[in-house]
C-alpha cells in the first residue's frame, strides 16, 4: 500500500484487504453485521438519508409502469417485422422468462443488501470493484440509452395521437451519419420535464406513478380487447404481401424468434430499476420478493396478450415499426380510426411512466457508484430538503436528453439489449459465486472454475446455433454442448457444498436457476448483430481507460483516509461484536 502511483497497486490492496480480513470473522457477522456497518458508513457520502416510504404495492406499480411502457409500444413492432413475425409472442414469453430467472437472482441480493445501486452494490460486495465498476458503467449507459429511446418513442406515439407525422417532429441535419442525423426537440424537453419531477420527491413520484400506471392498465385492456376484437387470426400465418415476404407463425424460423426475445428484452429493464430503490424500502424482506418477481410476471402476461393482439391487427410485414399499435389502426374503416388516437393518447402516458421509472433508477445507481469515490462523490450527494440524489438524477437526465436529441431509435434499442443482458449475467454469476463461496474461509477455484466451464460451453453452444449451417452434425454438437454443461452442473452441485445460504429469501434450486439465467443472456447476446458488439466494446474499453486514469486512484486515496480500506479490520471486528441484527431486519 505504499506505492501510490500504481494504479495496480491500489485496485490490489482493495483486493487483499477484501479476502484476507473476513477470515478473522464468523461466517455470520461477516454477512449479517459487517455489511449493516459497511453500508452505514458508505451511505455516510451522501449526506442525508433517503427517506423509507415504499411498500410492496409500490414496488409493484413501479415495476409495472416501469416495463410496460417502453418495450411494447416500442420495440413489439420492430421485433415482430424485421426478425419474429407473428411469433413476437413466443419472443416476449422467452424475454419474461429470461428476465423473471434474472429477476430472482436480484431479489435474493436486494434482500440481504437493501441498498441503492442494484447490480454495482451486489457485484462490488461479490467480485471487488472493477467487475463492478464495469458493470455499473455498463448500467448507466444501459439506462441513459434506453430513456433516450423510450423518449423519442414517446415523440411517434403522441404525434400519431394528435395526427401529425414524426417526420414533422424531428429535423433532419444533412451532413450527420444516419442514425446521428434526425433531431428530436420533442423528446429533449419530455426528459427535462421528468428529471424535475424524479428530483422533488420519491414519495411523490411514487403517487403520480401509482395513479398514471393504474389508468395505463386500463387502456392496455382496451388495446387488448380492441385487437382481438377487430383483428383476424388469420395474420398469424399470412403475410401482407406473400410473394415478397415470407408466410407462416414462424417466417424467420427459431432464429427469428430469439433475435426478437434478444430485442425485446429491453422490455423487462424496469425490475432492474426497482432493485435500485431497497434502500427506500419499509420491509425489504416482505416487499421486494412480492415487488420485484410479481410485477416481471404481470408484465410478461400483458405483454404477451398485447402482442397477440398486435398479431391479429394486422400481417406482421406491413406493421409500422415506429408506432405499431396506434398505426394498425389507421387504415381501418370509418368509425374505427378513431381507436389510433386513444392509442397514441395511452401509449404517451405509459412511455412517460416507464420513463419516470427508469430515470430514478439510473439516478440512484449513479448516486451508488459515486458513494464508492470511483466516480466524483459530489454525484452521492442526497439534497437535505427532497431527500433525492439531485446531482445524480440532473446531471443523468441532462445527458439522457443529448443522447435523445439526435440517435436513431434502432442504434439505441441494441446498444440497450446488449448492455442489459450483460448485467444479468454478471449478476446470475455473482448469486451463485456469493452461495458458494465464503470469503476468507472457503476455496474459491472450484466455484471460479465451475462458473468458467459453464460460461464457455454456453458461448459454444450458441455460436454453433447461430453460425454453423443445418446438417446432423450441428445437431450432434449442439446435443454434445448440452450435455457437457449439465454434466458441469451436476458435479459442481454435488462436489461442492454451499457456503452460505440466506436467512430470509434466496433463490430456489440452486444453482440451476441462475445457471439457467447465464445460458439464456448468453444465448441472446448471441442473437444480437455485429455494430452492437462494437458499440458496446468501445463503451467497455472506455470504461476501462476511466477506471485505470481516475477510479482506482481516487478509490485508494479514499481507501488511505480509511472510509473502506486502512481501517477495514478494525471495522469488521466491531461489527462482530454487535448485537444489532434484529434492527438491521426491520431497516
Amino acid at each position: 500500500m505504499e506505492n501510490r502511483g500504481s494504479s495496480f497497486s491500489g485496485f490490489g490492496s482493495y483486493f487483499r484487504a477484501l479476502i484476507q480480513t473476513p477470515s478473522r470473522l464468523s461466517r455470520r457477522a461477516f454477512s449479517v453485521s459487517t455489511t449493516q456497518d459497511e453500508m452505514s458508513r458508505v451511505r455516510a457520502k451522501s449526506g442525508s438519508d433517503m427517506r423509507k416510504t415504499l411498500t410492496w404495492y409500490d414496488l409493484v406499480g413501479f415495476g409495472i409502469g416501469g416495463m410496460v411502457g417502453a418495450g411494447v409500444f416500442i420495440t413489439t413492432g420492430r421485433a415482430s417485422r424485421l426478425n419474429a413475425g407473428p411469433a413476437v409472442v413466443i419472443s416476449y414469453a422467452i424475454a419474461g422468462f429470461c428476465a423473471l430467472l434474472s429477476a430472482f437472482c436480484y431479489t435474493e441480493f436486494a434482500v440481504a443488501m437493501p441498498v441503492a445501486g442494484g447490480a454495482f452494490s451486489y457485484l462490488r460486495v461479490t467480485f471487488g470493484e472493477f467487475p463492478a465498476f464495469l458493470t455499473g458503467a455498463n448500467l448507466v449507459m444501459e439506462y441513459v440509452m434506453s430513456n433516450a429511446a423510450v423518449a423519442r418513442g414517446l415523440t411517434a406515439y403522441f404525434g400519431s395521437a394528435i395526427g401529425i407525422s414524426t417526420s414533422q417532429w424531428r429535423v433532419t441535419v444533412t451532413g450527420l451519419p444516419n442514425g446521428f442525423n434526425e433531431i428530436d426537440v420533442v423528446a429533449v424537453v419530455v426528459v427535462l420535464l421528468v428529471t424535475v419531477i424524479i428530483c422533488y420527491s420519491t414519495r411523490e413520484s411514487s403517487i403520480v406513478n401509482m395513479i398514471l400506471t393504474l389508468l395505463h392498465i386500463l387502456f392496455i385492456a382496451f388495446v387488448i380487447l380492441m385487437g382481438f376484437e377487430r383483428g383476424d387470426v388469420k395474420n398469424f400465418t399470412q403475410a401482407g404481401d406473400p410473394e415478397h415476404n415470407t408466410s407462416g407463425f414462424f417466417p424467420n424460423g427459431a432464429s427469428g424468434v430469439f433475435n426478437g426475445a434478444a430485442m425485446v428484452y429491453l422490455s423487462y429493464i424496469g425490475y432492474d430499476a426497482v432493485s435500485t430503490m431497497a434502500e427506500e424500502v419499509r420491509n425489504p424482506v416482505k416487499d421486494i420478493p412480492i415487488g420485484v418477481s410479481g410485477s416481471v410476471i404481470i408484465v410478461t402476461i400483458l405483454y404477451c396478450l398485447m402482442a397477440a393482439s398486435m398479431s391479429m391487427l394486422i400481417p406482421y410485414d406491413m406493421i409500422d415499426t415506429e408506432a405499431p399499435f396506434s398505426a394498425a389502426f389507421k387504415g381501418k374503416s370509418d368509425g374505427w380510426k378513431w381507436v389510433s388516437n386513444v392509442i397514441g393518447v395511452g401509449a404517451s402516458f405509459g412511455i412517460l411512466t416507464s420513463l419516470l421509472v427508469s430515470m430514478l433508477g439510473q439516478a440512484r445507481y449513479m448516486c451508488v457508484i459515486g458513494r464508492s469515490s470511483v466516480v466524483p462523490a459530489w454525484f452521492a450527494r442526497v439534497h437535505p430538503k427532497t431527500c433525492t440524489p439531485v446531482n445524480a438524477s440532473a446531471f443523468l437526465g441532462i445527458f439522457t436528453a443529448a443522447i435523445a436529441l439526435f440517435t436513431d431509435l434502432n442504434v439505441l434499442l441494441n446498444l440497450v439489449s446488449i448492455g442489459t443482458l450483460f448485467v444479468f449475467y454478471m449478476v446470475a454469476n455473482a448469486v451463485i459465486y456469493r452461495r458458494y463461496v465464503n470469503v476468507g474461509t472457503t476455496n474459491p477455484w472450484p466455484t471460479l472454475s465451475f462458473l468458467f466451464l459453464f460460461s464457455i460451453t454456453s458461448i459454444i453452444f450458441t455460436l454453433i446455433w447461430k453460425f454453423a449451417p443445418p446438417c446432423k452434425s450441428k445437431a450432434f454438437i449442439l446435443v454434445a454442448c448440452s450435455v457437457v454443461a449439465i454434466s458441469v452442473l451436476i458435479v459442481f452441485r454435488c462436489v461442492v457444498p454451499q457456503a452460505h445460504k440466506p436467512e430470509f429469501w434466496g433463490v430456489p434450486l440452486m444453482p440451476w436457476i441462475p445457471c439457467v439465467s447465464i445460458f439464456l443472456n448468453i444465448f441472446l447476446l448471441g442473437s444480437l448483430d455485429g455494430p452492437s458488439y462494437i458499440r458496446f466494446g468501445f463503451f467497455s474499453a472506455l470504461a476501462v481507460l476511466v477506471y485505470v486514469l481516475y477510479s482506482v486512484h481516487a478509490s485508494f486515496d479514499a481507501e488511505e483516509d480509511g472510509s473502506f480500506g486502512q481501517k477495514h479490520d478494525e471495522i469488521l471486528m466491531e461489527s462482530a461484536e454487535s448485537e444489532d441484527h434484529d434492527s438491521f431486519v426491520k431497516v
